[in-house]
C-alpha cells in the first residue's frame, strides 16, 4: 500500500477522531446576545404613552422595563434613552427608568419613528455594534417603525415584548407577528438578563445578576430569598 492508498484509509478517521475530541471556552453563538455586541434602545416610556397600553398591567409594564435597563447597566450596554414630545404632551420618561440612568438626559424627538432621528442613528453607529435591542410604546408604532428601520440599514434587531406595550393586546400582537416577519428576534427582559449573565460562575456580575431577580422576576426572585435565607443556596457551584 503505497502513502495515497494509507492517507485515503486513514483521513476519515482522522477527521472522526477531531468530531470527537472536546472542546472547551467555546465562542458563543453568533446568535447569541453578549454585553460585547448590542446596543439597547427604550423608547417612549413616558405617562402619556403608557395611560393608553392595554396590552399588559401598567405597573408590570414598569417593573419589566426597569429590571431590563438595570441588566443593561449592569452589564455595561451602550443605552439611549429617548422620548417624544416630552415638554409638549407625553411627559417625563418613568422616574424609576430615569433613576437607573440618572446623568443620561434622553433624546427628545418629534418623530413617531425614533430611526428617523439622526442623533439616535449617529449615537447607535458610534457604538459600532451590529445588534440592536429595543423596547418601546407603543409597540405598534413606535417600536415596530424604528424595528423595521434598523433591520432594512443592516442591523440584527432584538425586542423586548414585555417591557413594551400597545393600545391593545392585538395591536400589540400584530405589531410583534410583523416585526418578526420581517426578521425581528423576541425576547423577555429577564430572558435578556440571564442570556448576558449565561454563566453563573461569572462573579462580577453574578450579585448584581441576583439582585435584580429579586427586586424585579417575580416568584423567581422570591424563590432567591427563600433559597438564600433558608439554605444558603447559590446559583452554579
Amino acid at each position: 500500500m503505497n502513502i495515497k492508498d494509507i492517507a485515503k484509509v486513514a483521513l476519515p478517521f482522522l477527521m472522526a477522531l477531531s468530531a470527537l475530541a472536546p472542546t472547551h471556552a467555546a465562542e458563543p453563538s453568533a446568535k447569541l446576545l453578549t454585553p460585547q455586541n448590542h446596543s439597547l434602545i427604550l423608547i417612549d416610556h413616558q405617562p402619556q404613552m403608557a395611560f393608553a397600553t392595554r396590552s399588559i398591567d401598567i405597573a408590570e409594564l414598569r417593573n419589566n422595563v426597569t429590571g431590563l435597563a438595570k441588566a443593561a447597566n449592569v452589564f455595561k450596554v451602550p443605552t439611549i434613552l429617548t422620548t417624544v414630545a416630552a415638554k409638549s404632551f407625553s411627559g417625563p420618561i418613568f422616574p424609576e427608568l430615569q433613576a437607573v440612568l440618572p446623568d443620561q438626559k434622553p433624546i427628545d424627538r418629534t418623530t413617531m419613528n425614533t430611526w428617523e432621528d439622526q442623533r439616535v442613528v449617529d449615537q447607535v453607529k458610534k457604538f459600532g455594534r451590529k445588534k440592536v435591542v429595543m423596547a418601546a410604546l407603543w409597540t405598534e408604532v413606535c417600536l415596530v417603525e424604528p424595528v423595521l428601520s434598523a433591520i432594512d440599514d443592516g442591523y440584527d434587531a432584538y425586542i423586548v415584548t414585555d417591557a413594551s406595550g400597545g393600545v391593545s393586546k392585538e395591536a400589540h400582537d400584530m405589531a410583534v407577528q410583523r416585526m418578526v416577519q420581517a426578521g425581528a428576534h423576541p425576547i423577555t427582559w429577564l430572558q435578556y438578563m440571564l442570556e448576558l449573565q449565561r454563566d453563573w460562575a461569572r462573579g462580577a456580575t453574578y450579585a448584581p445578576v441576583m439582585k435584580i431577580a429579586t427586586e424585579h422576576a417575580g416568584g423567581y426572585g422570591l424563590g432567591i430569598v427563600y433559597a438564600t435565607d433558608m439554605f444558603h443556596a447559590k446559583e452554579g457551584k
